[in-house]
Parts: structure tokens; sequence; C-alpha cells
């Protein structure tokens, strides 16, 4: 179970970092409520584990060795420079976002979501209705599973 909802751009997730493979993660905060695997591809080896009742899902990246390359939260209680971040307008995760370092994003329209992303810290966020539903972050992965550096 993760009691740590601090989302640390280009490190991790609480208790979960990036890199970190299957096993230590399943240590960690326990086994997923669902898998989903990507890897129709052999460039794309991608499996998503859903830890819905704990509000985050984990994505797995890498062909050789998979790691830990991507989290997505709606968890209200997830923490982004010492601040809760679900339910934020657009205005205030614009504001705040530069205030913490972060000035150029881009915006995108997905289905009804409306998506933040700020390339620096890899960040993506999603508003329904103005209000900040869930975001995601995470680094690059090789094929071999290790971050890598832009």
């Amino acid at each position: 179970m993760l009691s740590d909802n601090t989302i640390t751009p280009n490190e991790g997730y609480g208790k979960i970092k990036f890199g970190m493979d299957m096993d230590r993660l399943a240590e960690l905060v326990g086994e997923p409520e669902e898998i989903i695997s990507f890897d129709d591809d052999e460039e794309l080896s991608i499996v998503v584990l859903h830890y819905w009742e704990q509000g985050f899902s984990v994505f797995m990246d890498g062909i050789t060795r998979q790691v830990v390359a991507g989290i997505e939260t709606d968890n209200p209680n997830a923490i982004l420079y010492g601040t809760k971040i679900i339910g934020l307008t657009e205005k205030q995760i614009i504001d705040f976002m530069k205030k913490n370092g972060h000035e150029n994003y881009e915006i995108d329209m997905e289905d009804a979501d409306k998506r933040y992303s700020f390339d620096e810290g890899m960040m993506d966020f999603f508003f329904v209705d103005g209000k900040l539903e869930y975001m995601n972050f995470g680094v690059l992965v090789d094929e071999e599973g290790n971050i890598e550096t832009v």
C-alpha cells in the first residue's frame, strides 16, 4: 500500500522510483488490480499496472528489462511541490507550475479532456470541466530498461 503520495518529477511517486523493476514495485505497493500489456510491436513493450483503489497506475517500459517509466494518478492526496493538486483549476495549475520553474507548456484536447503538457519533468495535467482530474509524469527509458537523460 502506498502511503506517501508525493510526486517528485524525474524521480518517482512516494516509494515508487523510476527505473524500479516489477518485483520491487510489488514488494512496496502490492499486486495491481488490473494489468494491461501493449507488446504488439517489437519496438514497443509497455505494461500498465492499475492500482485503482490506491488511485494510481504504473507504466512499465523496456524490451529486455521492464522498469517503472511513468505514473498516472487521480489520488486526491497527490502532492506536487508541497501542494495537493487534484481539483485545482487550469489557471491555478499554470500559475503553480510557473511559480515552481515550469514556464513552457503546450495545450491539447484529448476527447473530453484538456491536457497541459510540461516537457521539463515530463508532466501532463488532464482537466475535465476546468478542474484537474488526473496527471501523469515519467522518464524516458531505453530498450534495456535504463533511464535516459535528456
